[in-house]
């Protein structure tokens, strides 16, 4: 199964200097002296892009070493839509409304192909939540048919969440393709302790292509940075960790762990917005990783391995926890980001900025 991630890397870091040089050809650069905004942590012209390279890696390796399945037809579709939108995005910089309508558009793409989510563990008592009732049966092509009402719109909301609050997570560079790599690489894990379904070698296929073309993409995101993951590349790493997640058996909780910290920045900073009276979906220098950088006064860098090794601990924690103990530790998760978000707002306020060095 190594060939698959191997491919994977390869295809998309072959495929990311032709992505830069055809983006800088055609001036589809995002220049921070232009484009100003203050959640801006780039200081140089750089080309956005990353959702064409992520794309060709997925759907190329996928073509190649799974097989095709009405499964798979759908999620690449709904891919495809992603990735032309992120193109276009980073052309014309959509309007956010847009962007959820076509979030929303390529997971109903995923859910009609038959993924869904049946069944979620119980973190209070032993056994699962079932989610299979209610049931609407059609006919179509002859064929009967049946769409799980509840099971189709948690998976719904579960996608389109996980394509924006992880597309956020992407503020510095090397941020969200490390985190992404290695969530991937767990759900990869996950879906081999149930070897014995032939259905998850696909699923770990799938898994381990995304964790390649996202390693690749790293390595001209890294700081300082030759292309941004762009919009296209933020949406698709949610759109395949959320759909991997339910893939492999539903390791809902899992996935939430090992996306703990960009979870939390989220619900927090649609709380503040909210809060705030402001849209929650327009951007502003609120989220944990600006804190760390404007607050602590972390070099980009710093900030993007802070998001992989604590994705890499939790995940590696959620291994061993039951599902009760994943609820708990998720909300030590919470209360801890929170806590310092609020901390650093308020430090923020008074103009202070600590530097841990001088601590030590």
């Amino acid at each position: 199964m190594f060939i698959a991630f191997l491919t994977a890397f390869l295809i998309a870091f072959l495929v990311a200097p032709l992505v830069i040089h055809y983006y800088r050809k055609h001036h589809w650069v995002d220049n921070p002296q232009i484009k100003k905004h203050v959640k801006n942590t780039h200081q140089r012209t750089v080309p956005r892009g990353g959702g064409l390279v992520i794309f060709a890696g997925i759907a190329c390796t996928s073509l190649l070493f799974i097989p095709l399945s009405q499964q798979l037809i759908g999620i690449l579709i709904g891919a495809t839509m992603l990735m032309v939108v992120g193109w276009l995005d980073d052309i014309y910089d959509l309007h956010p409304f847009i962007r959820l309508t076509v979030n929303i558009l390529a997971a109903l793409a995923v859910i009609f192909s038959g993924v869904g989510i049946a069944y979620v563990s119980n973190p209070l008592a032993s056994g699962v939540i079932h989610l299979d009732q209610p049931q609407l049966h059609y006919f179509l092509f002859g064929q009967k048919r049946s769409i799980w009402l509840l099971a189709d719109f948690f998976a719904l909301i579960f996608i389109v969440w996980n394509m924006n609050i992880i597309d956020w997570a992407k503020g510095v560079a090397g941020q969200l393709p490390g985190f992404v790599t290695v969530s991937a690489l767990f759900i990869a894990l996950l879906s081999t302790r149930f070897a014995q379904d032939p259905h998850q070698s696909s699923v770990t296929l799938l898994a381990l292509a995304v964790a390649g073309s996202f390693l690749a993409l790293l390595i001209y995101n890294w700081y300082p940075q030759k292309m941004m993951p762009g919009y296209g590349a933020g949406s698709l790493a949610g759109y395949f960790l959320a759909v991997l997640a339910i893939l492999s058996g539903a390791k809902l909780a899992t996935t939430l762990m090992v996306l703990a910290i960009p979870t939390a920045d989220a619900i927090f900073t649609i709380l503040r917005r909210i809060l705030a009276g402001k849209a929650p979906y327009w951007g502003d220098r609120g989220h944990l990783h600006h804190k760390l950088l404007d607050v602590l006064g972390w070099s980009q860098p710093q900030v993007a391995i802070f998001y992989w090794i604590t994705s890499f601990i939790f995940g590696l924690v959620s291994l061993k926890l039951n599902s009760f103990a994943k609820l708990i530790m998720l909300l030590i998760i919470f209360i801890a980001v929170f806590s310092f978000l609020i901390w650093a707002k308020l430090a923020k306020m008074n103009g202070r900025k600590v530097n841990l060095r001088s601590h030590i």
